[in-house]
């Protein structure tokens, strides 16, 4: 099974995604991480993003598409969670294309949605472990009293420059402008599948599993 995991930033589609590896043995293809592991991969690929990286420039959608293809061609596990791509509907058209090529098909779009004040206040209270990525809240999930992740034992804990209001705003502005058209493109091809995003986790993955048949 292979599925894009939409929404706005702060959604709770890293989240998501993390629950769906670990329950369903899927492989989360993150634009991010994806370009983070190829710069330092030693490939020619890998020389090329750390090249456009260290320019300062924007990596090409052709390029994420070739990441994208390496990795369709590697072990598919029980299938691949695409998120944080695509993000227009140029970069749709062409993951449809690419996972024609390798006979794959996309079986659903989780639409998460969630207002923008919930998310400015999930935002702004945010910090993620330094080691593996798990999510902390200070109100609704804070990093524990021993300091420790809870997923890997780590110690150290961040948080994004980004992850203010004014930044946040101008984030959201960017995702409806640029990706929240896809959400008319995928109801039209009859992919979409809406979740509410503001629940507990467990709630919204109980939403997931539902959308996803089970």
């Amino acid at each position: 099974m292979n599925i894009i995991l939409l929404g706005p930033p702060g959604a709770g589609k890293g989240t998501q995604a993390r629950k769906l590896v670990d329950e369903r043995g899927m492989i989360q293809l993150s634009t991010g991480d994806m370009l983070r592991e190829a710069r330092t991969s030693g490939t020619e690929m890998g020389l090329k993003v750390a090249g456009i990286m260290d320019r300062g420039e924007l990596v090409t959608d052709e390029i994420v598409i070739g990441l994208i293809e390496e990795k369709l061609e590697g072990e598919k596990g029980g299938g691949f969670i695409f998120d944080g791509f695509p993000r227009t509907l140029a970069q749709a058209d062409a993951l449809g294309a690419l996972l024609e090529r390798h006979g794959e098909n996309l079986d659903a779009v989780i639409e998460m949605r969630v207002e923008d004040e919930v998310l400015v206040a999930r935002i702004v209270a945010r910090s993620t472990c330094g080691m593996c990525g798990e999510v902390y809240n200070d109100e609704t999930k804070p990093i524990p009293a021993d300091g420790k992740c809870t997923n890997c034992g780590g110690t150290e804990f961040n948080r994004r420059a980004d992850d203010n209001e004014d930044s946040l705003k101008t984030r959201l502005l960017a995702y409806y402008k640029q990706t929240s058209p896809l959400i008319g493109y995928y109801y039209a091809k009859g992919n979409l599948k809406p979740v509410n995003g503001l629940g507990e986790i467990d709630e919204v993955a109980g939403e997931i599993a539902a959308a996803l048949g089970g």
